[in-house]
């Protein structure tokens, strides 16, 4: 028991670690900077910060949320990207183990930031998600030797994430053109095309309904509150990240529920 308690802490601790290097990324994508080089930096001061400063979460509370050579307020978003990292690599340990959904999740946590902040998902960050989830369905699939057999499993298995991509990326194209961008962004194209990838059919069917389900209700609470009109542009790509990783820990469960209430009938 204690030795599990441990691994779980091990896991948390390095999910705040990679959450403290997806601020970096999402901070310097924002500002067209390099991510792989040069120490961080007090956005406000640019005072390159020190070991002490750069420890998840603990630095931001034993500083009081300040930067501690100008005093300018550090963003909330830094802590909790960290908290949130930590989290979901506990989920994928304990639900889906696997370095290819530690990578997948890494991808998400930045795009639904960077979305939320810029009403934009980043070429930079969506591009190379689409290629590993590519790559990752071809070598998952593919049996050696090489041979007739295995190229047709290769194939069959290949397609229903393949055929789900470019279902979903029609869709929602069609409601880009459609709205001339109103509604939909190219970016949410994209978006799907990836999740088609990387879920595959039915767990997009499930991501998208969720991702429309809360996107409409955090829209209705935001009204409700005067925080947004009918006529606000609201971003959706965190709905579409929030509806990925629901299916991705949950899909099968909602779907064996799913069917199950009307098998009940």
């Amino acid at each position: 028991m204690i030795y599990f308690n441990l691994v779980y802490l091990l896991v948390f601790i390095f999910g705040l670690v990679v959450g403290s290097f997806l601020n970096c990324v999402i901070y310097r994508l924002e500002v067209g900077g390099s991510f792989l080089k040069g120490r961080s930096f007090c956005p406000h001061c640019k005072h390159i910060l020190s070991w002490q400063d750069l420890i998840p979460v603990f630095s931001f509370l034993f500083l009081k949320g300040k930067c501690r050579y100008c005093s300018q307020k550090i963003s909330l978003q830094y802590p909790l990207v960290e908290i949130a990292t930590g989290l979901l690599f506990l989920l994928i340990f304990n639900f889906q183990f696997s370095i290819f959904n530690y990578l997948i999740a890494c991808f998400l946590i930045v795009i639904f930031v960077y979305d939320l902040k810029n009403y934009i998902i980043p070429d930079k960050v969506i591009y190379p998600a689409i290629a590993l989830a590519f790559l990752y369905q071809i070598f998952s699939n593919f049996k050696f030797p090489i041979s007739i057999t295995n190229f047709k499993f290769l194939i069959t298995n290949f397609y229903f994430p393949f055929l789900s991509a470019i279902g979903m990326a029609i869709f929602f194209l069609t409601i880009v053109l459609i709205s001339r961008g109103k509604w939909m962004g190219w970016g949410d194209v994209k978006m799907v095309f990836f999740m088609g990838l990387f879920l595959g059919s039915p767990k997009i069917l499930v991501a998208l309904f969720l991702a429309f389900f809360i996107g409409a209700s955090v829209g209705l609470i935001l009204i409700f509150l005067g925080k947004k009109t009918l006529k606000s542009e609201v971003p959706f790509g965190p709905f579409l990240v929030t509806g990925t990783f629901l299916a991705m820990f949950f899909g099968e469960r909602i779907i064996d529920w799913y069917l199950n209430l009307f098998s009940l009938r």
